[in-house]
């Protein structure tokens, strides 16, 4: 059996841990059970309340060590990729809340200040930990609090994490960084940075002996600030011509320890208490293993990183049924996308860290040198693409909606400024359900509404994705946005013909009186049913383009209609429902509009129709709204 199936009185020491005081009575040679006992609890609750899993299990001994350790939540611990904190939940507080997780009104998906002291900020994105942590080593300022970065699942790789680094270096601070490196992401990591970190060694004897005289020579008072900047850099020196190998870490004077055994608890938590106290930027290398303690996830760490209901005995994934269900978005994109690569040889796809979410793993497969996978750098993914389209490739760059918003800039600057043919695919985006506010698709619509040179496109459909794919790579399109959701499309018959779209044109799908409704993307479906369940003669517009508008469409609109309901996946404000009034008040038209979409907050996790609900946006809001106008 790979698991026995614990129960809850076998959890003999974990049921004793509330909080992390409860832990730091304990000895250190009862930490391994603990942290047998955690992975235990992991295991057991993500098997029936789906998660992210691999990550955590492989973060189960840093957890503990640095709740041992360190006084939290009076010491800082700032988590990079939330999905490695499940264990830091079970051990803060919400042990008995754990079963909640990620269900509507549960305990959120990701570490959030907003439900635990011991949260010490958000950290849905990844790289952002080390620029976050040492701004809390600044703001500590000889108080005696310690706080600690962890950082790993590739994050290193992000742009921000090495502006953090470039800070740390030349800012008065005593952070500790830890990199929990498990050599992936979601898929394997990739990059120079990653290679670098494989192949990184430093001896652990040499470290222990250099941090005892570091700490003899300040005792007697011969290693003042300037004097040790001095020694550090001729022994970084001394080490490099040695050992015949650059320390990136301590050329930037950031201390460096490790590589060490991040599942050793014992020996982790020896080396933290090392360096507690040490003054100065350190960072700890810890080599872990994604998935560890559960063989499926060690094997198949990617599989694993969320895999759904599975028995925790056998190591079964309990997979739905789909063969008789609609294709997901992301699949229709990754076949049409090997389609399109395959009878046009400018094509090439671009995806940050993202392959098999997105389903770019489907063209990578079958042309791998065309394909391009930067890691999680999302900014220099969108500037990447730029370049290769200066030159006369066709990039499709596939983002998730939510992550694109680290790319804000580079969409600006270096794309819509020079009018590059870029295809930006907004992979989920709107409502995702579980994930909740961090990874919600919500700003993409208005953000670059008001950025010159795009085209911005939602497909209603499978058919509609497939067709705007087609559009986007024709001559002369310039940078074209395509955004679609998470999950699954509406058709089965989903290989319809490619063929061309007038880019600016918008669709009528059903004749009405008195009342249109105008919807882009996806939700238009629930627009038809919702029309159809209120037996009323309403008019459906699928507008399609964001921008151009559909000028032609909305002039019919305001002449023959009192009364318009728009309808958007994504924020009402700044979006679609504005793009509509702004264009009928420009117009001279004034019918009542009611905008429907994402209200002006974050909206919290849970399941998608559960959130449509929330946000009123479900079927019966757009009956009720129908209604509304028929009084």
């Amino acid at each position: 059996m790979l698991h026995v199936l614990m129960s809850s009185d076998k959890f003999e020491l974990l049921n004793q841990i509330k909080y992390p005081a409860d832990l730091r009575r304990l000895d250190l040679e009862r930490l391994p059970e603990v942290c047998k006992e955690l992975r235990g609890k992991i295991i057991d609750e993500v098997a029936v309340n789906p998660g992210h899993f691999a990550s955590s299990l492989g973060a189960v001994e840093i957890t503990v060590a640095l709740h041992y350790v360190f006084d939290t939540p009076e010491d800082r611990i700032v988590w990079d990729v939330g999905h490695q904190a499940y264990g830091h939940k079970i051990l803060t507080g919400r042990r008995d809340r754990f079963c909640t997780n990620r269900k509507l009104h549960g305990i959120c998906p990701f570490p959030s200040p907003a439900e635990s002291e011991y949260d010490t900020f958000a950290c849905g994105h990844a790289s952002n930990s080390i620029s976050a942590a040492l701004g809390m080593a600044v703001a500590a300022n000889g108080s005696g609090r310690h706080v600690v970065a962890v950082i790993g699942d590739g994050a290193m790789s992000g742009g921000l994490a090495f502006e953090g680094l470039n800070n740390v270096s030349s800012t008065p601070n005593d952070l500790l960084i830890i990199l929990n490196d498990n050599d992936m992401s979601i898929d394997r990591a990739v990059g120079g940075m990653e290679k670098y970190l494989l192949n990184l060694d430093t001896n652990e004897t040499y470290n222990r002996l250099r941090f005892k005289a570091s700490r003899w020579l300040h005792s007697k008072g011969y290693l003042n600030e300037e004097r040790k900047k001095g020694i550090l850099r001729l022994n970084n020196a001394l080490k490099s011509a040695l050992s015949h190998q650059q320390n990136i870490f301590e050329g930037m004077n950031i201390r460096y320890f490790g590589p060490f055994d991040g599942h050793d608890v014992k020996e982790v938590v020896r080396v933290l208490r090392q360096l507690k106290d040490m003054r100065g930027p350190k960072l700890l290398h810890l080599h872990t293993t994604k998935g560890k303690g559960y063989e499926p996830a060690e094997k198949s760490a990617t599989i694993w990183h969320a895999p759904g209901k599975f028995d925790p005995e056998t190591g079964e994934r309990i997979v739905q049924d789909c063969s008789n269900m609609p294709p997901k978005y992301q699949d229709v994109f990754g076949e049409t996308l090997l389609e399109l690569a395959g009878q046009n040889k400018r094509i090439v796809g671009v995806t940050p860290a993202m392959p098999t979410g997105c389903s770019m793993s489907i063209m990578q497969k079958a042309m791998p040198d065309r394909v391009f996978d930067v890691g999680i750098a999302e900014g220099h993914a969108v500037t990447f693409s730029g370049g290769m389209a200066k030159d006369g490739l066709l990039p499709f760059c596939n983002i998730y909606s939510a992550f694109s918003q680290r790319a804000y800039d580079n969409i600006i600057h270096d794309l819509a400024l020079l009018n590059l043919n870029v295809v930006l695919c907004l992979d989920r985006a709107g409502l995702v359900g579980e994930d909740g506010p961090t990874h919600h698709g919500a700003f993409d619509m208005a953000a670059l509404r008001p950025i010159p040179n795009l085209t911005i496109a939602a497909p209603m459909d499978e058919h509609e994705l497939r067709r705007l794919m087609y559009t986007a790579q024709q001559p002369g399109r310039g940078t074209f946005v395509i955004r679609y959701p998470r999950g699954r499309g509406v058709r089965k018959d989903w290989q319809c013909p490619l063929e061309a779209v007038e880019v600016g044109t918008g669709r009528k799908l059903r004749d009405g009186k008195q009342t249109a409704v105008i919807s882009i993307g996806p939700i238009g479906n629930d627009v038809e049913l919702a029309i159809t369940k209120s037996e009323e003669e309403v008019a459906h517009y699928d507008l399609r383009f964001l921008k151009p508008l559909d000028e032609e469409l909305l002039h019919e609109v305001g002449k023959r209609f009192k009364h318009i309901i728009t309808i958007e996946d994504g924020t009402r404000n700044g979006g679609m429902g504005s793009a509509v009034l702004e264009w009928l008040s420009d117009h001279g038209y004034t019918p009542t509009v009611k905008r429907m979409g994402m209200p002006d907050e974050f909206v919290e996790h849970g399941t998608v129709a559960e959130l449509k609900r929330i946000c009123n946006m479900d079927i019966d809001s757009i009956v009720a709204a129908i209604k509304e106008t028929k009084k």
